[in-house]
């Protein structure tokens, strides 16, 4: 895992790399975000997942990870995703549970978001925000450090269409975002 980054464009990973015309958009002023990547210290340990609520304006039901747009109140990109998590779902990680930070991701839909690596230890309540979270679940960690669990999907997003990453996992399907980080994730921790 790295320090905490600079929150600037060199070097991150995200949807331009499957799809390099979203990167002719240079000069969109892109929304600084960060997420929690919470690895629960389970003998087989599990990365916590949330699916959003149907009724948002903005990737509706969807699977994410928690986290949210970095306030300025917020002291760094930790900050801002243990902040998100305890209000998303009720989780409230220790800062020490930082164990680093994954590359920046940029998102398709304009988002600079800074994944924070957390070690989560099992045994916690949730109490999920049900104006933001429908339900939380826990995924293998095992499971997503298997290339083969990896595919490419495709979908168009009026005259365009994208490339993005996919992880069918039992019912749930996890794409887009979120399976581009997990697979910044897997690269990191298997090359």
């Amino acid at each position: 895992m790295r320090d905490a980054p600079a929150i600037d464009d060199e070097g991150a990973a995200g949807d331009h790399l499957l799809n390099p015309a979203f990167r002719d958009d240079a000069g969109v002023a892109l929304r600084d975000a960060a997420v929690l990547v919470p690895i629960i210290a389970h003998p087989a340990p599990t990365v916590l997942l949330t699916q959003r609520t149907g009724h948002l304006p903005s990737h509706a039901g969807q699977i994410a990870f928690p986290g949210g747009k970095i306030d300025r109140d917020d002291s760094s990109p930790a900050a801002a995703a243990l902040r998100e998590t305890e209000e998303e779902v009720g989780l409230r990680p220790a800062p020490e549970a930082v164990m680093g930070y994954l590359d920046t991701y940029l998102s398709r839909t304009g988002y600079r978001i800074v994944p924070v690596v957390a070690r989560i230890e099992p045994g916690f309540k949730l109490n999920l925000n049900r104006e933001e979270v429908d339900d939380a679940f826990e995924v293998p960690l095992d499971f997503l450090l298997e290339k083969g669990n990896f595919h490419r999907g495709t979908k168009s997003f009026g005259s365009t269409t994208a490339q993005f990453y996919e992880i069918p996992f039992g019912q749930r399907y996890i794409w887009g975002v979120t399976a581009g980080i997990l697979r910044t994730l897997f690269d990191r921790m298997v090359d």
